[in-house]
């Protein structure tokens, strides 16, 4: 547990990217734009930029609220509690999986959304405490796989709206990211 941060202040990178998150909605709604094109298209140079940029968009306000409240938590439980590994968790799941989608995806058209984001950082929680085996690295664990367990249900293709690559590509890398950093010694 960290010491010398609060929850709050362990907040602070997951808020600011739901508030990009929620500004960018805005602009789209209020101005009557669609920034999808900003989206990762496979193995496109224009798709490049949706490495950086597809968390940001959303198709549309039930899309944006699925992954605004998960980012939070999540995001806030992996800054707090691990905070010395927080950033590097943060970073894989967000560019990591991005580009695993740009390099890998079989479907050539725009994937958006902040959801490979979620599933890495849940991943991630999720496998790191069973393979620490430390009390409170297994209670996260248990806490998230209660909470978020059922989304891994997103990695099969069964909806073709829905970016299940970028899901799967999430979940494989917080997977890989927690095997990576098991034996970091200190956690905060």
């Amino acid at each position: 547990m960290a010491t010398g941060s609060s929850f709050f202040g362990s907040s602070v990178v997951p808020f600011r990217l739901v508030f990009i998150m929620w500004l960018v909605f805005s602009i789209e709604f209020f101005n009557g734009i669609d920034l999808g094109w900003l989206g990762i298209r496979p193995r496109t140079f224009t798709g490049l930029i949706g490495i950086f940029t597809a968390p940001l968009i959303h198709g549309n306000l039930a899309h944006l609220l699925s992954n605004t409240l998960p980012l939070l938590f999540l995001g806030s439980v992996i800054f707090f509690f691990y905070e010395r590994i927080g950033g590097i968790v943060f970073f894989r799941c967000y560019i990591i999986t991005n580009t695993l989608v740009w390099l890998l995806s079989p479907r050539v058209s725009y994937h958006i959304g902040a959801s490979g984001l979620v599933y890495g950082l849940s991943a991630f929680l999720i496998f790191f405490g069973f393979i620490r085996k430390d009390f409170w690295s297994l209670l996260i664990s248990v806490i998230v796989f209660l909470m978020y367990g059922g989304i891994f249900y997103g990695v099969l293709p069964t909806d073709p709206r829905v970016s299940w690559e970028s899901h799967l590509a999430g979940a494989v890398v917080g997977i890989y990211t927690a095997f990576d950093l098991k034996n970091t010694r200190r956690l905060i």
